[in-house]
């Protein structure tokens, strides 16, 4: 019996923990003690949502998992989408960002981040890291400014990129070498440039191996143990 209460102990102990460091992994976890609902569709919006919010909400997702579909032709990844109406809820979360992914599991949209263009960015990250597998996306296998760059191209984001159809898209010169660290690439105004930068170079890139295909052949190639750089030629 003592055995069965220390072991009952400790679990509580270890949900506590994970609540209190990583609540944005608990949340996930349990989307309804963060004081999310469910809408069906791995989609989850704060409780307080009122009906048209809550059917503008499942409109972006819908609209965002089209875009990212259109892409890849299809869609491999299944994350929970947890959508915040007010920053109360988001701040514990996802801090200040617009919207965030969490490996191929989960992602986070803001009351400023609940438009097509930022959920399909994040759905992007998502959809990568699902094709990549969990230990390949852990590793960083594929860098950070590709990832960055392949959403913002993915979303046609127009704050990194022209609108497909009027030639060349890129709004500034991609440059010499970009981070390869998450954290340097936590949107702030000075890291515009650097998504643009990233945009640029990825978008090319995609023109130069024959479109949307070559990114699926990317992470086939990278998921199955080759380099980046080598998969990237």
């Amino acid at each position: 019996m003592k055995i069965v209460i220390g072991l009952a102990a400790f679990l509580v102990l270890a949900v506590a923990g994970t609540a209190f460091a990583y609540p944005a992994v608990a949340a996930v976890a349990c989307p309804y003690c963060y004081g999310f609902t469910g809408l069906g569709n791995g989609i989850y919006v704060e409780k307080t949502m009122s009906v048209g919010e809550r059917e503008q909400a499942q409109a972006v997702v819908a609209a965002a998992r089209e875009r990212v579909a259109d892409f890849y032709g299809a869609l491999d990844g299944r994350p929970r989408i947890l959508i915040c109406k007010s920053e109360d809820c988001y701040q514990p979360i996802g801090g200040g960002s617009r919207g965030q992914a969490i490996l191929d599991w989960a992602l986070f949209l803001s009351p400023r981040g609940t438009s097509d263009v930022i959920a399909a960015h994040e759905l992007s990250h998502i959809e990568l890291h699902s094709r990549l597998g969990l230990v390949k996306t852990w590793n960083r296998a594929i860098p950070q400014w590709f990832d960055e760059g392949l959403a913002a191209d993915i979303s046609a984001d127009p704050r990194y990129l022209r609108q497909a159809g009027n030639g060349d898209r890129c709004l500034i010169e991609p440059g010499g070498d970009m981070p390869t660290t998450r954290s340097a690439w936590v949107e702030t105004a000075r890291t515009q440039e650097l998504y643009a930068r990233a945009a640029c170079r990825v978008d090319r890139w995609i023109a130069a191996h024959g479109g949307p295909a070559a990114v699926a052949r990317l992470a086939q190639n990278v998921s199955g143990g080759e380099s980046f750089q080598a998969a990237a030629r």
